[in-house]
């Protein structure tokens, strides 16, 4: 991929479940050409790339991530011709389409699985991984504590034990099989040619562990030909990994010239809150400072919140107990042990100043940034809801019935509405605020349209100015220009001096703040309380240069 065709470097990344977004025939789900119908609204906010949640044919038992059928649409979402038809319509946007691949299991309905059940002899047998006696000591534990106690499942028509890392209903694929790489390889090229620009690769460090008891080492061979073969038939497609881990594991996601293009930034959104909830600028410092090193080429996709938890398990123990105190305090708001299932909004008290903070420091940071659907308005949680699913409410659009998602009965909704409280559809949605001047939403395009005119955040080289005051955190990124963005994590008004705002041949123009702020003089910056302040140097030519220094 040559280094113009690096889109991802400069892309704006909208995470949308087509389920939850907008029905068009009344139904009460959603589906591909509603979501058709809403890409002038991304195309205006600014969006240049769509990640797709799975929408493969699927019992729905895990939000789709328990497929059935690769190579279709569910078809309470349409057809593949409604697929095709939206990736032409959000093309001809400026819009790119990036889907969910997920290959670590299927659902246990899917055809492989049922063959393998029934035949010992089928070749889907060896499609997944079997024990006649359950392991003693597995590797490895079951990813959602609480609610699966073992990682081997007993089938009692196959008359073994099967391997599956997440829900019993999600048998783990078994990639020592050849043919299970060659599946996977045509299931790419299968959506490569409806026009996908890549995939974003569901539970990557699950992807590269062994399957076998005792075996603790990691296996990247299936990564690297994805891949090969991602280059091979697109010119520009690209992978984009789900991993978390300390910075050692996650690195390796980048190592050598055939591992991801890109990759979920979860050690660094992890101190982003911690730095949030402990008001402190210095944490965030700290865990850009732990980033591995990536090449030139590769890319971390930054983010506050998505369809998931807010994972914190990276953390020190006493660290994760500060962002559950502060931003968890109801056992409710918990999942799994290691998360949090709350929507930004709500985990912020709705404090406007804390939110547009929050924003600032994602779509100024090094890297491409992600919102999830429904944060360019500041919609909220629905913890009655279970699991996961308190953050995956439907889209509110109106106040109208349903929130303007669905003309079905609220009975057949795939998903509530908000509909109590502060972030009832009939206080938060879209129309409402592109009324309203001063509202997140029109905010919100304005920051996206800032970012996307500051190249240098997701190509230039970037770093932590060290400033005493730990309250504060400064960054740079530089490319033809260097930007500065300063934020004060505090409900305390600060002054900090940056060297680089007083230094000789360069002159200064601040390109986004939280409100009116006086001119820095000998470096000397303020910032208003959860405030923030980007500055953009440029180079003084060179009569310009003489001339202040005659003057002094």
């Amino acid at each position: 991929m040559r280094e113009r065709d690096l889109w991802y470097k400069r892309a704006i990344v909208y995470a949308l479940d087509v389920e939850t977004f907008q029905d068009s025939n009344g139904d009460g789900i959603g589906d591909f050409q509603g979501l058709t119908g809403r890409l002038d609204y991304l195309a205006t906010l600014g969006i240049t790339c769509i990640w797709l949640l799975p929408f493969y044919p699927t019992p729905n038992r895990d939000n789709g991530y328990d497929v059935m059928d690769y190579y279709n649409v569910d078809s309470r979402l349409g057809t593949l011709g409604d697929f095709a038809g939206f990736v032409k319509e959000a093309s001809e946007r400026g819009m790119r389409v990036i889907v969910d691949l997920v290959i670590n299991h299927t659902s246990d309905q899917h055809p492989w699985f049922q063959q393998a059940r029934k035949d010992k002899n089928s070749k889907y047998r060896n499609y997944y991984t079997w024990r006649e006696k359950e392991p003693e000591n597995p590797a490895y534990k079951p990813s959602f504590s609480g609610f699966q106690e073992s990682i081997w499942s007993y089938d009692e028509e196959a008359e073994a034990y099967y391997l599956h890392r997440f829900y019993a209903h999600q048998p783990d694929l078994n990639f020592n099989n050849p043919e299970v790489r060659k599946e996977i390889h045509h299931i790419m090229g299968f959506w490569l040619a409806l026009g996908v620009s890549g995939f974003r690769i569901d539970a990557a460090h699950i992807l590269v562990q062994s399957d076998q008891e005792y075996d603790n080492d990691e296996h990247y061979s299936l990564i690297e030909d994805m891949r090969d073969y991602i280059g091979m038939h697109s010119r520009d497609g690209i992978l984009l990994a789900e991993a978390s881990g300390p910075p050692q594991a996650v690195g390796r996601f980048f190592e050598g010239k055939n591992r991801m293009h890109m990759m979920f930034n979860f050690l660094l959104n992890q101190h982003i809150f911690l730095g949030l909830a402990r008001e402190k600028g210095s944490s965030i410092a700290k865990g850009m400072k732990m980033l591995p090193d990536n090449g030139y080429r590769e890319q971390w996709l930054n983010f506050l919140r998505h369809h998931d938890e807010l994972n914190v398990e990276d953390l020190e123990q006493d660290e994760q107990e500060i962002i559950f105190k502060k931003f968890a305090p109801k056992e409710n708001m918990r999942v799994y042990g290691r998360g949090i299932r709350r929507r930004l909004p709500p985990i912020l008290e709705g404090n406007r100043s804390k939110i547009e903070l929050a924003y600032s420091l994602l779509f100024s940071l090094p890297g491409t940034p992600m919102i999830q659907y429904g944060a360019e308005i500041g919609m909220g949680d629905d913890l009655s809801l279970e699991e996961r699913n308190s953050v995956r409410t439907a889209m509110q659009w109106t106040d109208e019935p349903n929130a303007g998602f669905s003309k079905s009965a609220e009975a057949d909704l795939i998903r509530p509405v908000i509909n109590k409280g502060d972030y009832s559809y009939k206080k938060v949605n879209v129309v409402q605020q592109q009324r309203d001047t001063n509202s997140l939403l029109n905010w919100m395009e304005r920051v996206i349209r800032v970012r996307r005119q500051c190249t240098e955040l997701g190509n230039g080289n970037c770093g932590v100015i060290s400033i005493p005051d730990s309250r504060v955190f400064v960054h740079y990124c530089e490319l033809q220009y260097k930007l500065i963005a300063a934020h004060n994590l505090s409900g305390e008004k600060v002054q900090i001096l940056i060297d680089d705002l007083n230094k000789e041949g360069v002159y200064m123009t601040e390109v986004f703040s939280n409100g009116e702020y006086k001119e820095p003089k000998d470096g000397q910056v303020e910032i208003n309380p959860y405030g923030y302040r980007w500055f953009r140097l440029h180079a003084l030519p060179e009569k310009k240069k003489e001339s202040r220094k005659k003057d002094k």
